[in-house]
């Protein structure tokens, strides 16, 4: 579709100032109008699929050739910061980021300490998912930049943290436990646990230790985490699942239930 002279220097002023995501005040600035010839200018580029809506005000500038699947596929989070001021990927996104699972989530997940007025949104083909933390729990992230964007991620070890104590934003226990062993050779565990104590909830120091144990791996730090905690009262282990009870564990004060195949059953294959 052909483009009139004022859709033409919005984009080339973006393209030139290297300027994905705009605001409507910011078009406003460049274009020189008033609000419904900018709104109307907008829509138009929107409609000949140059533009996306983000949210509200928000727009994306989407290159001629690429569309926008192509052009946000590989680093979908690209835009995160454009959307929350104090963020960083985490949860599953960030496990698949750091290759803890082979399992490629639909959805980026980000941690933020200021609730949205909407917890999701869906964008072209991707879902972003906001989790509001507390002060206490928003830690532990470090800076990553790739071809296009420098963003916030939560490191291995904070990963690895947040999936013990979300483990729903991760793809279950199951899929932590699994990023456990992967990670087995390549996280500090002495920075796991002064992370879990940092955010001090019982039940992920339990959780940890219990995992440690049955995979086999760092006894020195699940000794360390036994010796500290209370084993009463009694937590799940699998807060997200079944409320069964398929054993005890005494020693970690938790309620086991999902058998130990669920957890370690891919090991065998």
């Amino acid at each position: 579709m052909s483009l009139g002279p004022n859709e033409n220097k919005l984009l080339l002023t973006l393209a030139e100032a290297d300027t994905s995501v705009f605001t409507i005040r910011e078009a406003k600035t460049i274009l020189g109008t008033t609000d419904s010839s900018v709104k109307h200018i907008l829509m138009g580029l929107t409609r000949k699929k140059r533009l996306q809506r983000i949210e509200k005000g928000k727009y994306l500038l989407i290159p001629e050739a690429a569309g926008i699947e192509g052009f946000w596929a590989e680093e979908p989070w690209a835009i995160v910061p454009h959307l929350v001021d104090e963020y960083y990927i985490g949860f599953w996104t960030a496990m698949n980021y750091w290759e803890m699972t082979e399992q490629i989530p639909y959805t980026v997940y980000v941690a933020t300490m200021k609730q949205k007025k909407k917890s999701s949104l869906k964008f072209g083909n991707q879902k972003f998912q906001f989790v509001t933390l507390s002060k206490k729990k928003f830690f532990g992230f470090v800076e990553e930049k790739t071809n296009r964007t420098k963003f916030n991620i939560s490191s291995k070890e904070k990963t690895i943290v947040d999936g013990l104590t979300h483990p729903k934003y991760c793809g279950g226990i199951p899929e932590v436990t699994k990023a456990m062993w992967n990670m087995r050779n390549k996280v500090n565990w002495n920075t796991v646990l002064e992370m879990a104590e940092r955010v001090n909830i019982n039940t992920v120091l339990k959780r940890l230790a219990y995992l440690l144990q049955i995979l086999e791996i760092e006894n020195e730090i699940s000794q360390t985490i036994v010796k500290k905690i209370n084993p009463y009262p009694y937590y799940y282990l699998d807060p997200d699942t079944t409320k069964k009870k398929i054993e005890y564990s005494k020693e970690c004060g938790l309620i086991i239930n999902r058998d130990k195949n669920e957890l370690v059953g891919w090991m065998n294959h």
